[in-house]
């Protein structure tokens, strides 16, 4: 069964976030990571995998980044502190 993620890249504890929605986690982090794509994260170095969400179905998954994407940036702040309070970049531990 395919699954979809749902995620937030950060520049540095509190900085600029990004939030994605991707079949693949491991290779969109990567692009982001090294600047593969124009836009967003390659213009502000947003490249640390701060939280993710997994979902079943795509609809489920662009529902959610499109609900995330409209909420105050405490709300995003929380729900990254609630899971990883050191704001820790989660992208090291998919690929060990």
């Amino acid at each position: 069964m395919r699954q979809f993620y749902v995620y937030i890249l950060a520049s540095r504890r509190n900085g600029t976030l990004y939030i994605g929605v991707t079949s693949n986690l491991l290779k969109r982090v990567y692009e982001h990571k090294n600047e593969l794509v124009e836009g967003f994260t390659r213009k502000y170095h947003v490249h640390n995998l701060v939280y993710f969400e997994t979902y079943d179905d795509i609809y489920g998954a662009i529902a959610r980044e499109k609900q995330m994407k409209k909420w105050k940036r405490q709300w995003k702040i929380n729900l990254i502190e609630k899971s990883n309070p050191q704001w820790r970049d989660l992208f090291v531990g998919l690929v060990d």
